[in-house]
């Protein structure tokens, strides 16, 4: 399958490969369906080569939205698409490791070539490693498609042997590292770190002997793992993680850091230090959810000494305050009713205000929101958000935003 593989992207990178792709594009752009489509290639490249440049045409439309004009040229597969992080944010790092000076960098595990692609662009000169030849080759193709490919080396390696024998502070002889252990296996993903390839071993050796390296986490990673001076981020878009980074020494400059991807922008909330909880209170005006971001970097305290908030309950992540928050870290809504979470009392509460449709968040409660979203449907006209969750250590429903 491998050997498959790779003669279909060499094929596609051909000079009849890119006019198979341009032409499928051209299908795929038109938005005709996918079977006469498909015949239409067949019948000018051939039933060998009408699948892959379909393929290809359609992850690229799929890539554009995030990668823009790039995407119309790079090599891809569905896997390392689904893979590839937000260029931007590539962009991002790179600028980052490659601060005072370093000038070279090892991309261990490269993949699509997508934070190789970045390293360069930042004017690093990038060894590009992974054991999987279809990686390399993908990494090869993108590099040159997009103009770096004078400053990009490709090879064959294992991540394992390489930070093994990094001494120095540096790593297959580069003074910066990017590492990105693989988190599924089987199409399952790894929870645990130690199953991670290459595993947890592997990335706190990097993080020890390289000082100026960046290792991709799973955002739910436990606290107790991140080694001491080694900085944690959390990056969000969209109310979303989607990245979460292990800091080495000789680039962490916080504790913790939660990133919030804000238009054009990045917004950074750091702490030098654990900021402890925030105080809990009863359920006042307003409800506050805070970013992702936020909460997973153990942050919340901070944004709630900044809103006048408290808690809702010591183990929820909710914030409550008297007013609005005009702040990008928290969504805010307008607490109209506080009662003990009973499906009854609440289906009739609801009717009673003439809503009929809701929105249900949860946090700390078993239930599951599209069940109870089902349950509370009426005939008004109304809407309302439903939190539910505890306060105080009580299960409760929040009814917000009524309308």
């Amino acid at each position: 399958m491998a050997d498959d593989a790779l003669e279909q992207l060499r094929w596609l990178r051909t000079p009849e490969g890119a006019a198979a792709t341009a032409l499928a594009a051209q299908l795929v752009d038109s938005g005709l369906d996918v079977l006469p489509a498909l015949a239409r290639l067949r019948a000018q490249v051939g039933a060998e080569h009408a699948g892959p440049a379909w393929e290809l045409a359609r992850l690229r439309a799929r890539a554009r939205p995030v990668f823009g004009a790039d995407a119309d040229v790079l090599l891809l597969t569905a896997d390392t698409l689904e893979q590839a992080g937000r260029p931007a944010l590539a962009a991002r790092r790179a600028r980052r490791l490659l601060s005072d000076d370093v000038d070279s960098a090892a991309d261990l595990g490269c993949a699509s070539g997508t934070d190789t692609v970045a390293l360069a662009r930042a004017g690093a000169s990038v060894l590009a490693v992974d054991l999987d030849p279809v990686a390399r080759e993908l990494t090869a193709a993108n590099a040159e498609a997009l103009g770096v490919a004078d400053r990009v080396w490709v090879v064959a390696g294992d991540a394992v042997e390489l930070v093994d024998a990094a001494r120095g502070g540096e790593v297959a002889g580069c003074g910066a590292a990017v590492l990105d252990p693989a988190r599924r296996a089987g199409g399952r993903r790894q929870l645990d770190p130690d199953r991670w390839s290459p595993p947890w071993a592997t990335v706190a050796t990097l993080l020890d002997r390289v000082p100026r390296a960046v290792v991709k986490v799973a955002p739910g990673l436990d606290h107790e793992r991140v080694p001491a001076g080694v900085e944690a981020e959390w990056v969000s878009a969209g109310g979303s993680i989607v990245e979460a980074l292990l800091w080495g020494r000789g680039v962490s400059s916080a504790w913790r850091r939660a990133s919030l991807v804000h238009g054009d922008a990045v917004l950074e909330l750091t702490a030098d230090a654990d900021p402890g909880p925030a105080p809990s209170g009863p359920v006042r005006g307003w409800l506050h959810e805070p970013d992702p971001a936020v909460i997973r970097s153990g942050l919340v305290s901070l944004v709630a000494a900044d809103l006048g908030a408290t808690l809702v309950d010591p183990t929820i992540a909710y914030l409550t305050s008297d007013a609005r928050a005009d702040s990008p870290w928290v969504s805010s809504y307008r607490v109209d009713e506080v009662l003990p979470f009973n499906l009854k009392k609440l289906r009739a509460l609801l009717r009673t205000r003439g809503v009929g449709r809701v929105v249900v968040k949860k946090r700390g409660s078993a239930i599951e929101p599209e069940t109870l979203t089902r349950q509370l449907r009426g005939e008004g006209a109304g809407t309302a958000t439903v939190v539910v969750t505890r306060v105080a250590g009580a299960p409760t429903a929040l009814v917000c935003d009524l309308t």
